[in-house]
């Protein structure tokens, strides 16, 4: 059997692997480990051997279990509530305001937990039941919730790009400058989109009512003071690495510490919460370790065969495609990929094969990472089986159907897809922040 055939082998044993349902790193790691080991007989344990000494040795893979720590500590300790009140009274009495409230909500969400799952539950449990409760439109909110957790995989410190950085052997500190820009223009959409909508259609998000608004200043000021503690914990912890003051992983650590003491300072500190947020951080942190030790394995075996060569040498000289067109296919198979796979699945598949594959096309890696993220957000919430799709299925009260669900992501997705189109067509949008903070 040619080595071409191996590999189209492994892929779709792959595929299938997944498609029964299987854990991704069981999945993919154990398609790895047997294809090694049919090829280079015991030889073949070598590669699950290298791979984990990769993965122990990456310094900035501690970065990882600090941001998804500060995320639960400030999630459990209800924090995000403090914020999503802030938003209700500043923002309530202009057209669609608690629904823009919502997703600056979800952006702060992002800067504080870097997973999409984390913005849809704080979205499906805080801000939902309220919208709902003051007359906006189900599916309008419904929309609204879903796209702004689909942030949370874009805004810094996003865990998937650390994924993608460790894969592609990219820096995680100018990927997590990259997706700044990008997910404040895509926020900046979705409030832009909110708020015309509302003003052409009142009855879609109309303003609180007047007794409602009836708050005093002064309550207001201690409600924007203790929004604002997310943003102040992500200002220490995100300007000493942007001035060069400390690592990007010293920097996560204080951005951890500083979620800790203020989480005490506010007197919600006790062991419960301490508890639930170590052992979410173990266990989400240990997830993502064995999916990058299974990719890693994965990627040695398909490097080895020369599958990256060959399909390079397919698209290129035996299709004649240039590599823009070959480039737009990839994004249009995340879409595809995205219907039946959550975004660490799709980035482990097909990492092997179009990391290589766009730096040999002459595209930037950081700029790749930044449009995979951007296109697997599309996918999470794409119909038929969009991954956002079915969470806020399981989370959200019996009124909404399926049918509204699905109904309500489609302007959405529209504006996701302009995004897309802004970045791919003016690629500074992503690549201007960490150029200008590396170049210094």
């Amino acid at each position: 059997m040619s080595y071409d055939l191996i590999a189209l082998f492994m892929f779709s044993t792959m595929m299938l692997m997944l498609m029964t349902g299987q854990r991704v790193f069981g999945a993919i790691g154990g398609v790895a480990a047997l294809a090694a080991l049919a090829l280079w007989g015991t030889g073949g344990s070598d590669i699950p051997f290298a791979a984990s000494m990769k993965l122990m040795n990456w310094y900035p893979l501690l970065t990882l279990p600090m941001f998804i720590f500060m995320g639960y500590v400030l999630s459990e300790s209800k924090i995000a509530d403090d914020l999503y009140r802030m938003f209700h009274v500043w923002m309530g009495p202009m057209p669609g305001g608690l629904a823009i409230g919502t997703i600056a909500l979800m952006v702060l969400v992002s800067a504080m937990n870097g997973l999409s799952v984390a913005g849809m539950a704080i979205g499906a449990t805080i801000a939902l039941p309220e919208l709902l409760k003051r007359g906006y439109d189900k599916r309008m909110v419904t929309g609204v919730v879903q796209a702004g957790s689909s942030l949370g995989i874009l805004v810094p410190p996003s865990v998937v790009l650390v994924l993608y950085a460790m894969i592609a052997r990219q820096p995680v500190g100018q990927l997590w400058l990259a997706g700044v820009l990008p997910g404040l223009m895509m926020a900046a959409m979705f409030i832009a989109y909110i708020y015309i909508r509302c003003r052409i259609q009142p009855e879609l998000g109309p303003p609180l009512a007047a007794e409602e608004r009836q708050v005093s200043t002064r309550e207001k000021l201690r409600l924007l003071r203790a929004g604002l503690l997310p943003l102040v914990i992500f200002a220490v912890m995100m300007v000493p690495f942007i001035n060069g003051w400390t690592s990007l992983v010293e920097s996560s650590a204080i951005g951890a510490m500083a979620a800790f003491l203020a989480a005490i300072l506010k007197g919600r500190m006790n062991r419960a919460v301490f508890e639930v947020s170590v052992r979410q951080t173990l266990g989400i942190s240990c997830m993502f370790m064995w999916i990058i030790l299974a990719a890693l394995g994965f990627g040695a075996v398909f490097d080895g065969l020369g599958a990256v060569q060959a399909i390079e040498g397919l698209f290129t000289e035996q299709l004649g495609l240039n590599p823009w067109t070959i480039l737009i296919l990839m994004q249009l198979s995340f879409l595809i990929m995205g219907t039946f796979l959550d975004d660490t699945a799709m980035l482990v598949i097909v990492a092997p094969l179009y990391v290589p594959l766009v730096d040999a096309l002459g595209f930037d890696l950081i700029w790749y990472g930044i449009l995979y993220t951007i296109t697997t957000q599309v996918a999470y919430m794409t119909p038929p089986f969009g991954y956002n799709l079915f969470l806020m299925r399981a989370m959200a009260p019996p009124e909404i159907s399926l049918r509204d669900i699905y109904s309500s992501i489609l302007p959405f997705v529209l504006v996701m897809i302009l995004a897309l189109a802004l970045i791919m067509v003016f690629p500074d949008i992503a690549m201007w922040l960490p150029n200008y903070v590396y170049g210094k």
